[in-house]
């Protein structure tokens, strides 16, 4: 008992700052998470590490290649003595020794073997990501990941670019940890509970350290209240009107005997205020297309429970809400006594719990609805019990969450590059610059080295004596791309030709360091469902330590 509590203590404090950033249940999610890496490049070895670093569950690397002289040059996680192994197997052991808590494995053979010979070996993975993979290999995974609902995150560095993609049929985002979100306080509409206890406090019979320490919320409530009486029950709406309210609110600040104002903290702070406190709740765009998407209206036994519980406060808002989220149920610090303070927060939360109370009634309504049509079975069992599906805490998780919901749905590689299907307005978008200056370039350019490969199975400019023999032909390869996107041909330089086929496919150690610590960041994302993904295409040009991302 006491050693487990040791291992308890000690993963807290290993994992410490991230477990702040994505909590308790991110942290299981990631150590649950079994990863998948197809080929070990230089980008793909300093993704898997830092993903081992904060305790992914384990990691599977498939490559059937062995270690070579420039492998050793630019990958750390292989070495001289090296040379001549599997290179599967000599990253997979380097790279669990940064972390005891996760475990590695290798499979010696290539992606596009296994695929066509054991489809089923990629199903047990979370997440796959795919480097250094030709055109035509990336889109036999990607058809056998996309039947599975497996995500693929690409990732490439060539040269000074860097790139990445994320395919996903369906991402959903419960907690995306806004980087500024208004406090959620209800002042334009005010609950039973906030009301009472706001009318329980009377300003005018408190003594001075009472008065100096009364939630500014309070503050602005009881103002507010008063300037509507006086504007036909209109809250401040524009800035002069804002300016005004301020002034009406420091005349509640005392005076001493010799008239001058005393320094009343919680004043200054219900001023400063005033311009988030008063802004309008009001139902976010984003959820207001989840409520109108179809997965919300038609419900099934396939429906996931992220769509249940939106369907659920779908109806919550439509009745309940009044057109209004459950409240989130937090409130900011502030200059108080403990007492009301506590007070306060005790209003906010026990509405809070009240509209979750609400939704999970009808979540449950749901699940019996859902379980109803289930059809019947052959031994006569009864339909399975849903109300054990979505968890309580799932639940009041979400609510809280409501206004921050996110979905991410990508484009599969096949539709990308079908040109029938590909997104022709936004590459048209980014290619109209004459000066070519845009980073999208390197999009359009990185397609052409694979049609080259494709068409010559090397990449240009790999032997240096046939560089400008192959600028040639890769400018050729890039041409006919964009004449099938009914694209100028000439349209991009002849420079960037020539800077790509200088590169010869090498993979540069700094460019694959931060586009694997980009990747981890965004395979993390993934596997916690927690902060928004890029969506869906990411290009890095180290040239000009500049990005750009698209959505194909």
């Amino acid at each position: 008992m006491a050693d487990t509590k040791k291992v308890v203590i000690d993963k807290k404090n290993k994992y410490d700052r991230q477990l702040r950033l994505w909590g308790d249940h991110g942290q299981s999610a990631l150590e649950s998470a079994c990863v998948c890496l197809v080929n070990v490049s230089a980008v793909g070895t300093e993704i898997l590490k830092n993903m081992i670093l904060p305790g992914v569950g384990s990691f599977t690397i498939v490559d059937g290649n062995k270690v070579s002289g420039e492998d050793v040059g630019n990958n750390f996680f292989l070495t001289k003595d090296n040379i001549g192994e599997s290179r599967a197997k000599a990253a997979t052991e380097l790279l669990s020794e940064l972390n005891d808590d996760v475990s590695g494995d290798f499979v010696e053979e290539s992606a596009e073997k296994l695929i066509r010979a054991n489809p089923d070996f990629f199903s047990r993975f979370t997440l796959v990501i795919a480097t250094n993979l030709c055109e035509r290999e990336l889109l036999e995974l990607d058809s056998l990941l996309s039947k599975r609902n497996i995500p693929l995150l690409v990732c490439r560095s060539y040269g000074f670019i860097g790139y990445m993609r994320i395919v996903i049929k369906e991402h959903t985002v419960i907690e995306s940890h806004p980087d500024s979100a208004h406090e959620d306080l209800r002042l334009d509409h005010p609950f039973p509970r906030l009301i009472e206890y706001c009318n329980s406090l009377d300003l005018e019979s408190m003594d001075q350290k009472e008065h100096s320490h009364t939630p500014w919320i309070v503050i602005v409530y009881k103002y507010l209240q008063k300037w509507k009486e006086s504007h036909d029950g209109n809250a401040p709406k524009n800035y002069k009107e804002k300016l005004l309210f301020k002034e009406f609110i420091k005349q509640g600040i005392r005076s001493n005997k010799e008239g001058f104002p005393l320094d009343e903290e919680n004043f200054d702070e219900a001023v400063k205020s005033v311009n988030t406190a008063l802004v309008p709740s009001s139902m976010p765009s984003e959820v207001r297309k989840l409520f109108e998407d179809p997965c919300c209206s038609n419900l099934d036994t396939e429906s996931s429970s992220f769509w249940i519980l939106v369907r659920a406060v779908k109806e919550f808002v439509d009745n309940e809400g009044k057109d209004l989220l459950p409240l989130r149920g937090t409130i900011p610090d502030m200059t108080a006594d403990s007492k009301r303070y506590i007070q306060l927060q005790h209003v906010y939360h026990g509405q809070a719990d009240d509209d979750v109370a609400v939704v999970t009634e009808k979540v449950r309504k749901i699940e019996q609805s859902i379980a109803k049509e289930e059809p019947v079975n052959t031994l006569n069992m009864p339909p399975p019990n849903y109300e054990s599906c979505i968890s309580d805490h799932d639940i009041k998780l979400f609510c809280k969450n409501a206004a921050f919901l996110r979905i991410f749905r990508s484009r599969s590689l096949a539709e990308e590059y079908n040109n029938k299907t590909a997104n022709l307005q936004e590459i048209a978008q980014h290619l109209g610059d004459e000066d070519n200056d845009d980073d999208f370039v390197f999009y359009v350019l990185l397609r052409g080295v694979d049609k080259f490969y494709e068409e010559y199975n090397r990449y240009p400019g790999v032997y240096e004596d046939q560089i400008e023999a192959d600028v040639l032909m890769l400018k050729t390869s890039v041409q006919k791309i964009l004449h099938d996107w009914g694209l100028n041909p000439t349209s991009i330089k002849d420079d960037y030709i020539h800077e790509i086929c200088r590169y010869g496919a090498a993979e540069l150690h700094t460019i694959s360091s931060f586009i694997g610590g980009a990747a981890a960041q965004e395979a993390i994302k993934i596997i916690t469902k927690q902060f928004v993904p890029f969506n869906n295409t990411y290009i890095y040009n180290a040239m000009k330590q500049s990005s750009l991302t698209v959505q194909l």
